[in-house]
Order: structure tokens, then sequence, then C-alpha cells
């Protein structure tokens, strides 16, 4: 006797939904733009990361400069 083929269901995940539902909602252009729009705010996030990354290392050498002409 053989055994029945087992099916794998996919379960989709919450970004899939979401992606579904606003391909549903949302014309081409307008996902497009909020697509854009959210790239943008993560380069952003990231070049203020790098910003203060910067800042934190001009002043750590600021500081050791200062030390070594003090001594």
């Amino acid at each position: 006797m053989q055994a029945a083929p087992v099916r794998a269901t996919v379960i989709p995940s919450v970004t899939d939904a979401l992606r579904a539902v606003e391909s549903l909602l949302l014309g081409g252009g307008q996902r497009t733009a909020r697509r854009n729009a959210w790239t943008a705010v993560l380069e952003d996030r990231r070049r203020a990361r790098d910003r203060a990354e910067s800042y934190h290392l001009l002043e750590r050498e600021a500081v050791a400069a200062r030390r070594s002409r003090a001594t």
C-alpha cells in the first residue's frame, strides 16, 4: 500500500500579505513612490549614522592630540 503524497502548504508571511494588499489598493505609481520614499529614509539613517561615527572619531582624535600636547 502506498502512502498518499504529502503536499506542503506555504503560509504567506506578514510581509507577503501586506504586499498583496498594497498591490490591490495602490496603483503602480503610488507603490513606486512609497518604496522610493522608504529607500530615501533608510539612506538618510545611514548617512546620520556615518556622520555620528565620524564625529565621535574626530572627538577621540582631538582628545588624544590634547593629551599628547599636555605631556
